[in-house]
């Protein structure tokens, strides 16, 4: 071992640092102060002939016993560890009631090494590592040392930097001063250049519609009859096999479906639309726009409550030998909810009322009525359910997650959870609308309960921490921290709900405290977002989030959602990197589309797909990486389209943002 020696200001912050040996080559270590409390550690090694090794690290043993740890992802063994494809906003972050440490691996010798990278974070035995070593997926989606990395002969670098603070506002918020130092050392750059995407975004915009309306409209786009009313939707998905280039039969991934829930928002998408169809003159799409709006208003309620998702039945029919799902057509329909839960057993029309997405769709039918168009349906339509959500708080100030189709009573799991975030948010608009003050009331009361029992925990527990394709933790981790790393399994859609609230609990009182905490949250959520362009990503990253501690995505459609509120913060704190931040995000949300613009997607799209060709602009999948393996030959390109989760998202959030802030806004920040 090579014990590095620390100077006394270090040393008040770590006890030690130690280098694994060598067996071969020399090594030499560099610590050089690069600002205030800013320390780079570089490693070098020179080695004449290539060397195998299983695991080499960098360990740091704080000077102190921290109550706090952050790092990107979860290491629940010794043999798991934060891969490099997860250095989205890479660090490891500990403190205690007066001291703080952020560990951030060296971004620009990794662009260059030959080897790959880890993180580690041993809460237990208060140890913090970065090191070198191959790695496997496991589960869905961890990482496991693997051996067998092999160091070419030659120089190679490896490093990190210390940040150490003793201030009590990086305590309190201990993501500002790392975000602060990767965006500026980073992402800065990266976006004054260009990056993620440059010139106007109208043109992606143009793809989406055209591509949903037009070229794919034969299996997107669906209207059929609800009470002698027409309305329609794109569908929930559409994947490869459905191109017009594709000389294979059709088979379908999940039920021909319509969404309003949390991810998948027909409404949301819709809005977008009418935006578009208003500044454009183009009636057939507002017609469309209109029919959506029509589709979200025939959902059947039960005392206020609403289903959220309308689905056909399936069937499995077999061509050539080949079994293949396909629906039974829209005159088969049913009304049901999100299966993304632990309840129904993946079986829509079973599932519970998911508040949620009762609180997001009923927001955005305010939001409709407030910003497109007075429809009083809309407004009484959330009023309704406005009314019966505020019966449903219990004594702390939370909203249950899910109801019972039946009985209507909560169901036990995550009844205390940030889910209740967006009730807030809800109930605000509501109260802004009516100017009654038993809508303030319960969403202050609310709020209130998250931050006592939430925000400084980390518990940022929703549905899809759980119940997506994540299901790691979801028998025994629900409501429990890993106690290897002291941090809960987290998803970032909580901190956006809960950033999104705070904001507007504090536009509505004044009280700085919900500023700040929202702050606090929106920095949490920002450790979720890339802040540089990694070489291993084979697409544009910087701006595109993740979403949790235990999965992979790169360059998440969620962005599209976040992008506004970052803007907003950075509006209301006068913080240019939030500005930046936001609009590289909302860039970002139109990365993953197969177009020309896109030249460096374009080519993974044709490499993994190579039949794809300009009928299919516009399509995109709705992250990168997922899996946690990328290459340059298209692994990481993924195989189907979620509108709503997707172009269509985004296109909507490029025209809110366009309606509120405007063209020069966008383009010269």
């Amino acid at each position: 071992m090579h014990r590095l020696d620390l100077n006394n200001r270090i040393s008040r912050f770590v006890s030690e640092i130690i280098l694994d040996e060598m067996d071969a080559g020399s090594l030499a270590v560099s610590a050089d102060a690069v600002g205030d409390d800013i320390y780079r550690i570089t490693v070098c090694f020179d080695f004449e002939r290539q060397i195998s090794i299983d695991d080499w690290k960098i360990s740091i043993t704080p000077a102190f016993d921290p109550f706090f740890h952050w790092q990107p992802h979860l290491t629940p063994t010794d043999h798991h560890i934060i891969a490099q494809h997860c250095f989205r906003s890479p660090a490891l972050i500990v403190s205690d009631r007066s001291l703080s440490i952020a560990v951030i691996p060296d971004l620009d010798l990794l662009k260059e090494s030959k080897v790959k990278w880890y993180m580690d974070m041993d809460a237990q035995k208060n140890k913090l590592v970065l090191g070198i070593s191959e790695y496997m997926t496991d589960d869905h989606v961890l990482f496991l040392k693997r051996p067998g990395a092999v160091i070419p002969e030659g120089s190679h670098k490896l490093g990190l930097y210390l940040l150490l603070s003793d201030d009590e506002e990086d305590i309190f918020d201990p993501w500002r001063m790392v975000l602060s130092f990767l965006w500026e050392g980073w992402g800065s750059r990266l976006y004054e250049k260009g990056m993620p995407v440059s010139g106007p975004l109208d043109s992606y915009v143009k793809h989406t519609y055209d591509w949903a309306f037009d070229k794919w409209s034969k299996n997107v786009w669906q209207d059929f009859t609800i009470d002698g009313k027409r309305v329609g939707a794109p569908c929930f998905i559409v994947n490869v096999t459905q191109s017009p280039n594709y000389k294979g039969e059709i088979n379908l991934r999940e039920n021909l479906s319509i969404w309003n829930q949390a991810w998948f928002s027909s409404l949301r998408s819709a809005q977008g639309l009418f935006r578009y169809a208003r500044r454009f003159g183009r009636d057939d799409l507002m017609e469309k726009a209109m029919m959506t709006k029509e589709l979200a208003l025939s959902a059947p309620r039960k005392e206020g409550f609403f289903s959220t998702v309308i689905s056909t039945e399936m069937e499995q029919i077999t061509v050539n030998g080949k079994a293949l799902s396909r629906s039974k057509g829209w005159e088969t329909y049913y009304w049901g909810n999100s299966n993304r839960n632990p309840f129904s057993g993946g079986d829509i029309r079973t599932a519970p009322y998911h508040v949620l997405d009762m609180s997001w769709t009923a927001y955005l039918m305010l939001q409709w009525y407030d910003e497109l168009e007075p429809d009083r349906r809309l407004r009484d339509f959330a009023l309704e359910y406005g009314e019966n959500l505020i019966k449903l708080q219990d004594d702390n100030g939370f909203f249950p997650a899910w109801l019972h189709p039946e009985t209507l009573k909560p169901m036990g799991v995550l009844d205390d959870s940030p889910e209740t975030s967006m009730s807030v948010t809800f109930l605000l608009k509501l109260f802004h609308l009516t100017c009654d003050r038993k809508y303030l009331n319960s969403a202050l009361k609310a709020m209130d309960a998250v931050i006592n029992h939430i925000i400084f925990q980390g518990r940022w527990e929703d549905f899809e921490t759980y119940w997506s394709c994540c299901r790691y933790g979801s028998n025994d981790l629900v409501g429990q921290k890993i106690e290897r790393n002291n941090m809960y399994k987290q998803c970032n859609f909580s901190m956006y709900w809960t950033a999104e609230a705070l904001l507007n609990c504090y536009k509505t009182t004044s009280d700085a405290k919900y500023l700040r905490l929202g702050q606090r949250c929106l920095d949490e959520l920002l450790m979720t977002q890339a802040s540089w362009q990694p070489h291993f990503i084979y697409v544009n990253a910087l701006g595109g989030f993740g979403v949790m501690n235990c999965d992979a995505e790169w360059i998440d459609a969620r962005q599209s959602l976040f992008a506004e509120l970052i803007i907003k913060y950075g509006l209301e704190l006068d913080i240019k990197e939030y500005v930046q931040r936001g609009l590289a995000a909302l860039r970002a949300s139109f990365v993953m589309m197969y177009c020309p613009e896109n030249e460096k997607t374009k080519e993974q799209w044709e490499k993994r797909w190579p039949f794809f060709n300009e009928l299919d602009y516009g399509f995109m999948m709705e992250n990168y990486g997922h899996d946690g393996l990328t290459d340059e030959n298209g692994l990481g390109i993924g195989e189907f389209t979620i509108y709503d989760w997707g172009n269509g998202a985004a296109s909507e959030a490029y025209m809110r943002i366009l309606d509120h802030f405007g063209r020069f806004f966008i383009y010269n920040n």
